[in-house]
């Protein structure tokens, strides 16, 4: 079994419960104390043309007069040219806890003759607070790390009870992957309930059909049912049709209540009632029940995202088999398999060294074979040569031989000596 298959195993865990009193059940007031002195980061986004209520919104979500109201510029000023980028920072403290709160307005979107490239300033700030949190990240001396990045985008879509502009689809689309959408259906009070109906899910089909993702509350494992019908409720209720109204003004409903919203000839539009508005969901998604788990979604999808994009683009590659867990069995196991392996290619190295040593002297011994045998018939021939040559002078020698004896004995009977 290799490593990966050990890890992609299922691990059995065995649950148990303890006895006596240990004292880990105490790590969620740890954390609460400690959050409650660090005090919570949020940082979000309005976007929107202009004339829809964000600063309203905005306002009403904190019930506290955050944003001050724009004023609306003469026909004859001259406009803005681009959109422009406005930071607006605020601490707020509810029963002892400290939220830092910081609005990215983004007034001019919208409002230009030529809208093609709007959403480039606001992409352009997403990714340069992405870029500053990577520097804290990266530095040397690190103290603690300030998250200004973008944790909601707000989007505030135009009442016209037909469908998504194209100005809308365009920006969604490429800022869906870099932060938490939010749609809101802007003024829903100029629009009857069937028209917010009808044009909810006109929406919902626009956004499905050019595949735009928006963030969903998610639903843990061991909730309870009153969060988890909560957060269904919140989901059927995305777009939310809100309704805005001014914090430092209220009314007074005929059971002598006094209500936030906004008063017409025919009544009150009550933004804390959920049969008039989606204004109470939002603020529980965007504040009571889900803040952070838009600053996990940012964090660990969103960011993590980018992150991994920028890397590669300098050149930085990683190996993701160093974090790779691996019990000690598994690691011997590993060790032993590599070793075998090691020594198995060591075997084969020495054994094809050999065969070709062996095949040297094989053609060596015949080389040797051919040399000696040619160097046998040259000496032997040679010597064949010799045998003739001395076998032509002993019949010479022979036929001299007889010669002498013959003249020797001629003399001898003539009575003469040689």
């Amino acid at each position: 079994m290799t490593v990966q298959d050990s890890l992609s195993s299922p691990v059995p865990v065995v649950r148990k419960r303890i006895t006596g009193h240990v004292g880990f059940s105490n790590l969620p007031n740890q954390v609460r104390r400690k959050s409650i002195k660090d005090g919570f980061q949020l940082t979000a986004m309005v976007v929107g043309e202009s004339g829809l209520g964000k600063s309203t919104l905005i306002n009403t979500l904190f019930n506290l007069a955050i944003c001050p109201p724009r004023e609306s510029l003469h026909p004859a000023a001259e406009r803005p040219k681009t959109v422009a980028i406005d930071n607006i920072h605020a601490d707020i403290e509810e029963n002892g806890v400290r939220l830092r709160l910081t609005v990215v307005d983004t007034p001019g979107f919208g409002d230009l003759v030529n809208n093609g490239s709007c959403w480039d300033p606001i992409l352009k700030t997403i990714e340069d607070r992405y870029e500053a949190y990577l520097t804290q990240e990266n530095s040397v001396k690190r103290k603690k790390i300030i998250d200004t990045r973008i944790h909601a985008c707000i989007y505030f879509i135009q009442p016209s009870g037909h469908s998504l502009k194209q100005i809308d689809i365009e920006f969604m689309r490429r800022l869906h992957e870099k932060v938490n959408l939010i749609p809101v259906i802007a003024k829903a009070d100029t629009m009857t309930e069937d028209e917010v109906a009808d044009f909810k899910e006109r929406i919902v089909s626009d956004l499905a059909f050019h595949g735009i993702r928006i963030f969903q509350a998610p639903i843990y494992d061991e909730e309870d049912e009153e969060n988890i019908a909560e957060t269904e409720a919140i989901a059927r209720a995305i777009p939310f049709a809100v309704v805005g109204a001014d914090p430092t003004k209220t009314f007074r409903a005929s059971n002598g209540r006094l209500i936030r919203g906004r008063g017409y000839p025919w009544g009150i539009v009550d933004v804390d009632d959920p049969s008039h508005c989606d204004f109470i969901l939002l603020r529980r998604m965007l504040v009571h029940s889900h803040m952070e788990a838009l600053r996990e979604r940012t964090a660990d999808v969103l960011y993590e995202t980018w992150r991994t994009q920028r890397m590669l683009e300098l050149g930085v590659a990683q190996d993701h088999s160093v974090f790779d867990e691996v019990s000690p069995a598994d690691r011997l196991r590993e060790d032993r398999i590599m070793h075998e392996a090691k020594l198995a290619k060591m075997e084969a190295t020495m054994k094809e060294i050999f065969r070709e040593k062996v095949e040297l002297q094989e053609q060596k011994l015949k080389q040797s074979e051919v040399e000696l045998y040619a160097r046998h018939t040259e000496m032997k021939e040679a010597m064949t040569k010799q045998w003739n040559q001395l076998m032509e002078k002993k019949k010479q020698l022979e036929s001299g031989s007889s010669d002498v004896v013959s003249y020797s004995f001629y003399w001898v009977v003539h009575g003469l000596t040689v």
